[in-house]
C-alpha cells in the first residue's frame, strides 16, 4: 500500500513536456517584448501571489479576504529595509520572507479557529487592521504619501533596476519559479495529499491521524512567506510602498485570479495572472473610464458560462463528442 502511494506520487511529481514548454513562454517574452518588461514583470509578481494564495484556498481550503495583508507587509518590509539597513536586493528579500514567516505564523492562531464563514471574516480583519496600522504609523511607513526615498542597489551587485523593467522582470520571474519549484515539491508531497484530505474532508482527516491544526498553520505560514516575498519584489522593483498594497481590492483581484486560472491546480494562479493582467491594460487603454465594468463583465460570463463548457466551446470536437454520448 505504501509502495503503491509511493509510487502515485512520484508519477505526479514527474515533468511533462507542457510544463516545461509553459516556463520557456516567459522566457521567450523576455526577448520578444523588450518594451513590455514592466508589464511582464507585473505578471510575475501577481503570479506569485495568486500561487501564494491557491495554496491555502486550493490546496488546503482556506477561504481568504485578507491575503493582502501578507502582500502588503512584505512590501513595506523590503522597503523599510532597503532604507534604513541595506540596499541589497537579495537580503532584503530574505528578511522580507522571515517576517511574512512569522506574521502568518502568528495570523495561524486566528485564522484556524471557528467555522469557514469565521475565517472568512478573521482574514479580512487581519487585512483590515493591517492597513489602519500602516496609515496610523505615517512616521515609519509613511502614511498616504507612501514611503518615499527607498534606493534599492543593484542586483548581485551589478545590474541595476533601471526604468524599464528589465532587470525587474528577471529577478521577479528568477524568484517565481524557485518558489514554484518550492509549491510544487509540497503539494506533491504527503504533507500536500493530507492538505487534500482536510480540504475534502476535516473530521475524517482528523479521524485517520492527520495533525489538521499543524498542517494547516505549516501551510498558511508557506503562503504567508509566498505572498510577502511578491510584495517585496513590487517595491524593490519600484522603490516605492503605499498603502495601495494593503486595500482590499489587492485579496479581491487574486481571488478573480484564481476564478480564471481556477484552483487547486498551481497552473492556475499564473495563467490567471497573465489573463488578468492582459485584461486590465487592455481595457483600461481603449476605456480607461469603464475598465472595471468590462473586466467584471467577463469574469460574470466565465461564471456563468462555466469552465467545462468553454472548453467545449474553445474545442469543438469535444462539444460534438458529448452530443453525441448525450444522444
Amino acid at each position: 500500500m505504501k509502495a503503491s502511494a509511493r509510487a502515485a506520487l512520484q508519477a505526479a511529481s514527474r515533468w511533462r513536456a507542457l510544463e516545461f514548454a509553459f516556463w520557456l513562454v516567459p522566457v521567450a517574452a523576455y526577448f520578444l517584448f523588450p518594451r513590455h518588461y514592466l508589464l511582464l514583470n507585473e505578471m510575475a509578481i501577481f503570479a506569485l501571489f495568486a500561487l501564494s494564495l491557491d495554496l491555502i484556498l486550493g490546496y488546503a481550503g482556506i477561504i481568504s479576504l485578507g491575503h493582502a495583508a501578507f502582500f502588503g507587509f512584505g512590501a513595506y518590509a523590503a522597503a523599510l529595509f532597503a532604507k534604513h539597513i541595506h540596499p541589497d536586493p537579495l537580503l532584503g528579500l530574505a528578511a522580507t520572507a522571515a517576517g511574512a514567516a512569522l506574521f502568518g505564523l502568528v495570523s495561524s492562531v486566528l485564522i484556524l479557529r471557528g467555522t469557514d464563514l469565521t475565517r472568512l471574516m478573521v482574514t479580512l480583519g487581519i487585512a483590515l487592521i493591517t492597513y489602519e496600522v500602516a496609515a496610523k504609523m505615517a512616521w515609519l511607513t509613511g502614511g498616504t504619501d507612501g514611503l518615499q526615498g527607498v534606493v534599492v542597489g543593484p542586483l548581485l551587485g551589478r545590474f541595476d533596476f533601471d526604468m524599464s523593467g528589465r532587470t525587474a522582470y528577471l529577478y521577479s520571474l528568477a524568484t517565481l519559479f524557485v518558489l514554484f519549484l518550492i509549491a510544487r515539491r509540497v503539494v506533491h508531497s504527503p504533507f500536500g495529499m493530507g492538505l487534500k484530505a482536510i480540504r475534502d474532508n476535516r473530521l475524517r482527516a482528523a479521524a485517520i491521524g492527520i495533525p489538521v491544526n499543524r498542517r494547516l498553520a505549516a501551510v498558511n505560514t508557506l503562503a504567508a512567506t509566498m505572498a510577502g516575498m511578491a510584495g517585496a519584489l513590487l517595491s524593490q522593483s519600484t522603490s516605492f510602498a503605499s498603502l495601495d498594497v494593503l486595500a482590499f481590492h489587492r485579496s479581491a483581484e487574486a481571488l478573480l485570479v484564481l476564478v480564471i486560472g481556477g484552483t487547486g491546480w498551481l497552473y492556475g494562479g499564473p495563467i490567471g495572472a497573465v489573463v488578468f493582467t492582459l485584461l486590465h491594460d487592455r481595457l483600461a487603454a481603449l476605456t480607461p473610464q469603464y475598465w472595471q465594468f468590462w473586466v467584471g463583465a467577463i469574469l460574470a460570463g466565465l461564471v456563468l458560462i462555466g469552465r467545462e463548457r468553454m472548453r467545449l466551446i474553445v474545442r469543438p470536437w469535444r462539444w460534438f463528442k458529448a452530443k453525441k454520448v448525450g444522444e
